[in-house]
């Protein structure tokens, strides 16, 4: 129980701090080399790790919660009124919008599907099984996605090597649905 709530804290943090990951993404198709891949890993891990103490654990997500209650909390008085909540929600839509208009889409969506694949992806990074993620676990995860997405093992990872994952998982959980 205690690790499922640790792992869909990771990823609620996750998914609200994709604008900032959108930020620093690579243009939309762009080639990525297995360089590129380990330093987006390693950027990504320095942002999860709220207090730089190498890995990623309750007191990161603790702390990620804390920051987000109070941009929340706009008068600062520990409780969360429905109009505070109601302004957080537009600023986040208004977030969502500029950087679906920065990627050229639109219905933009951050977190697609919530946090329940970032949870899964949190949880087969944790190769000790502590319930926390070091940076070693983080990147090892992130390389091993990224050498089964390089079919033909080259360093790159092109455009149509990522549709054929993304076509092949797609495929695997329609099969694993019945």
């Amino acid at each position: 129980m205690k690790k499922t709530l640790i792992l869909a804290l990771a990823a609620t943090g996750l998914t609200i701090g994709g604008v900032a990951v959108a930020q620093d993404r690579p243009e939309r198709g762009a080639d990525m080399t297995r360089a590129d891949a380990e330093a987006r890993a390693a950027a990504h891990f320095a942002r999860m790790d709220a207090n730089d103490d190498g890995v990623v654990d309750d007191a990161d997500r603790e702390a990620r919660a804390r920051a987000r209650f109070d941009r929340m909390d706009a008068n600062g008085d520990g409780l969360l009124s429905f109009e505070e909540s109601q302004a957080a929600r537009d600023t986040m839509r208004e977030r969502r919008a500029e950087a679906g208009e920065r990627e050229g889409r639109r219905g933009h969506r951050m977190g697609r599907r919530g946090g329940g694949m970032r949870g899964m992806m949190m949880a087969r990074a944790d190769a000790d099984g502590d319930g926390t993620v070091s940076q070693a676990e983080f990147t090892s995860a992130a390389l091993a996605r990224f050498d089964s997405a390089d079919a033909n093992n080259d360093g790159t990872v092109t455009a149509e090597e990522r549709r054929e994952q993304r076509s092949e998982r797609r495929a695997h959980r329609r099969q694993n649905r019945g």
